[in-house]
């Protein structure tokens, strides 16, 4: 989901501070400590997986966004992301994962600024992406889906069913649905860019938009309380007349080849031993949603 430039007005509306907004503030300059003092340390360079040993913490960037990465209603980070990066981390010697929160366009850009050591927040990989990061193979597969007005008045399924109607249609900052309402002839002007599924629900059932676009998994997690949104049926984007399925994976700087071939090494046996699925379960996904897509193929 490479950033296109930020033209919605929505976005700059001011709305009360919450706390979800405070915790997520106080993560990033929590984080911003930590970076500073680990400057400050003696600690091998060069190699990243022997220094992130020697500092004995990852520092893992997240969008905020469930179920990728986000803060519980304790007061606590959890997610598909954060919960996998714990387990492979500690397998790697490294005990612990420090989740840094940002908006989901700042991820690459901070990885490679070394903000973060490692990124995973729902991040589809492809072409334009993998020519900025490395990925590890994804553990997940994923299909696209709607969140509409109860009762989908307008019919929305796909992107060339919004064209058809003539649908106002929001997504999130840097999401890949941006192309895929761009190559089914959406004019990129008329695509408004919200601060997430959230914000996208509040849209759609407030009726500034017709519908929101993003995963299929967010959609239907986003709209279980709703009384006046749902999700449509999981659909695959068309590009180019193909279908496509997306997969989604952490990120790693391109130096760090070393790093993401030891995460991939741990992420097969989990995908082997039926372990993946286990952690990813309680977040929503689905055996479906498992694969056995690589990060090479979905950068072609």
């Amino acid at each position: 989901m490479a950033p296109p430039p930020e033209h919605d007005t929505e976005r700059t509306t001011k709305r009360p501070i919450g706390r979800r907004s405070v915790l997520l503030g106080t993560a990033v300059l929590g984080a911003a400590g930590a970076l500073g003092a680990a400057g400050c340390g003696r600690v091998p360079s060069g190699d990243t997986l022997a220094r992130l040993k020697s500092q004995r913490t990852v520092r893992l960037g997240i969008a905020g966004e469930a179920p990728y990465g986000f803060i519980n209603e304790q007061g606590d980070f959890t997610g598909e992301a954060v919960e996998l990066a714990k387990v492979i981390f500690k397998r790697l010697g490294i005990g612990g994962v420090q989740p840094v929160a940002t908006d989901f366009s700042s991820l690459i850009p901070g990885l490679n600024s070394q903000q973060f050591d490692v990124v995973s927040a729902g991040m589809y990989i492809n072409k334009e992406r993998c020519d900025q990061v490395i990925f590890a193979d994804p553990e997940y597969q994923m299909l696209d889906s709607f969140i509409v007005r109860k009762g989908n008045p307008k019919g929305l399924n796909s992107y060339q069913d919004v064209v058809r109607a003539k649908a106002k249609i929001a997504t999130g900052t840097g999401y890949a649905e941006i192309d895929y309402a761009i190559s089914a002839g959406i004019p990129e002007k008329e695509i408004i860019i919200l601060q997430d599924p959230v914000a996208g629900l509040n849209a759609v059932e407030s009726g500034r938009v017709d519908v929101f676009a993003g995963t299929a998994l967010t959609g239907r997690e986003v709209v279980k309380k709703s009384r006046k949104a749902e999700a449509t049926k999981p659909f695959a984007p068309l590009v180019d007349g193909k279908k496509k399925i997306d997969g989604g994976g952490f990120a790693f700087r391109p130096t760090d080849t070393g790093l993401r071939d030891a995460f991939n090494t741990e992420i097969h046996k989990m995908k082997k031993s039926g372990e993946l699925f286990r952690i990813l379960k309680p977040f929503g996904f689905t055996e479906s949603e498992m694969t056995t897509l690589t990060a090479e193929e979905l950068c072609a």
